[in-house]
């Protein structure tokens, strides 16, 4: 019996190692020139807005500890909102509030915050705390999104968002990540979350990864994870395709949130995507993206670039 090491059968799955994705992928595909248009979510929400593309609705800035008195205006008359970082990374610093009353904040983990509990974390915000490489930050403060119903059984106190692997502006696979409790209400594997993965022919769900391991159930709410047809799979594909002209990175990440109004929004853009979307598919990265390699042109229109996502899925 001829035996084997792990990695030549993960090789042979397609399986996309941590030290190909940043040699290949994060290093070579994406220029750090780029960097700044997706770090920077100021910039990323303001490049999308001028491409067309919807985001979340921008309610205000905290640029400075001196701007700390803007906050009432920014906030008279909305009582839910979400208040991150700017250059952030991985869910962390991100306050969402779903309902504020007599100066208390009701998280959407089901607790409140005092006043000097939220300007606190304002001030955590722009000290650093959460930003990339811990330099001073600004404080983002933009509409809550009211999640699309279809999610409304298998999340837990949060907005789930669809991640895509976008590669040289083809998606090539999705997950949708689910809060959960252990999460604090968040859509990050890292913290806690389901992510599920996407039939990128279908737009059903499949599959799930809860702290890199299998599941088939939400934790919280017990409910089956697979067969959930995602809206407007087609659309949403586009949006993301759309999202490398926004920031032509080769290895993109492209967030995007279903509002129960307003359809698919750009939620963030990031050029570090992780490899948990693998998991969640119970599929490797490899050979999607050596389909897209063999291609003699990728096509310049977004609609014909996710086009492609179907032909190369089922390929």
């Amino acid at each position: 019996m001829i035996r084997r090491w792990p990695g030549s059968v993960l090789r042979e799955r397609g399986v996309l190692s941590m030290n190909a994705r940043n040699l290949e992928m994060i290093a070579e595909e994406n220029p750090r020139r780029l960097y700044p248009l997706v770090d920077d979510k100021t910039l990323t929400k303001r490049l999308a807005t001028e491409a067309g593309i919807a985001v979340p609705e921008f309610y205000g800035v905290i640029e400075s500890e001196g701007g700390m008195g803007e906050l009432d205006a920014i906030l008279e008359g909305r009582p839910s909102f979400v208040i991150k970082p700017a250059q952030g990374s991985g869910g962390s610093g991100i306050l969402v509030v779903d309902g504020t009353r007599q100066e208390r904040f009701l998280r959407s983990n089901g607790t409140y915050l005092d006043r000097e509990q939220l300007e606190r974390h304002v001030s955590n915000v722009l000290s650093g705390m959460y930003s990339l490489g811990g330099h001073p930050d600004r404080a983002l403060i933009e509409r809550r999104v009211e999640f699309d119903p279809v999610f409304e059984d298998i999340t837990y106190r949060g907005v789930p968002d669809i991640r895509t692997i976008v590669y040289r502006g083809v998606p090539i696979a999705a997950m949708v990540r689910l809060p959960t409790s252990d999460s604090d209400g968040k859509a990050n594997l890292h913290q806690g979350a389901v992510g599920v993965g996407i039939d990128m022919t279908t737009g059903m769900t499949t599959t799930g990864v809860c702290k890199s391991r299998p599941v088939d159930h939400h934790p919280d709410t017990m409910m089956p994870l697979a067969g959930v047809e995602i809206p407007e799979w087609r659309s949403l594909l586009t949006l993301a395709a759309r999202c490398f002209e926004l920031a032509p990175l080769g290895y993109l990440g492209v967030d995007i949130v279903l509002d129960r109004t307003l359809g698919p929004l750009v939620l963030e853009l990031n050029a570090r995507p992780g490899l948990a979307i693998q998991l969640a598919n119970r599929r490797g990265l490899r050979f999607a993206i050596d389909r897209v390699r063999a291609l003699d042109t990728v096509p310049e229109d977004a609609s014909e670039r996710a086009a492609l996502a179907f032909t190369q899925a089922a390929a």
